[in-house]
């Protein structure tokens, strides 16, 4: 909610859910490539949770099967893009799902949690804090958010399920580090070139 306030946006009665394509994704650490076509890129730490079967309407009660591994991402925005788009009533994926705008970290089994509804997970930029944020307080729950977006699209084995974003989001730029932590663990650490 207070990601939503700090944009001054409204906060959403139902989940708000755009895609990304498998060439946003970046793995192992490489660097995230500044797109030439944006001068106001934001960082966004989200928990990332791994699909592990097919599914299409799940109920609430059975999302819960639906996902056993949890890590952390970093859903990077156009911010300029986004908000031209916004004020043509236009989808957002050229500010979201453009190349190199998703690093994910590895995925780590649930069980390894003692409670994934009370996950604490961080983003550093260049060794200070932006971005804290606390699994309790996600507006939709993991499986409310499974149920909702396979209500529209089939979710497959292997898909990656962002979550959300704390406060704190911010721009970023060439030369930055980034550092992203889950339960206080390193989890993310790469470069912005």
């Amino acid at each position: 909610m207070d990601h939503a306030r700090e944009l001054n946006n409204e906060v959403p009665d139902a989940p708000v859910f755009f895609m990304k394509p498998d060439t946003a994704l970046v793995t192992s650490n490489a660097p995230f490539i500044y797109p030439s076509f944006s001068g106001e890129v934001h960082h966004e730490i989200e928990v990332v949770i791994r699909i592990n079967r097919s599914g299409k309407e799940i109920s609430t009660d059975e999302a819960d099967r639906f996902f056993d591994e949890i890590g952390l991402g970093v859903d990077f925005t156009a911010r300029d893009l986004q908000a031209v788009q916004k004020k043509k009533g236009l989808p957002w994926e050229v500010a979201k799902a453009f190349d190199y705008s998703a690093p994910v970290s590895n995925f780590y089994p649930r069980a390894r949690f003692q409670d994934i509804h009370q996950l604490v997970f961080t983003l550093d930029r260049n060794g200070t804090t932006v971005q804290e944020g606390h699994t309790s307080l996600m507006i939709f729950s993991f499986t409310q958010l499974i149920s909702y977006v396979s209500r529209f699209i089939t979710l497959k084995q292997g898909d990656l399920l962002f979550t959300g974003t704390p406060a704190g989001v911010g721009p970023v730029d060439r030369g930055d580090r980034l550092e992203a932590y889950l339960e206080g663990e390193k989890v993310l650490d790469f470069q912005v070139e």
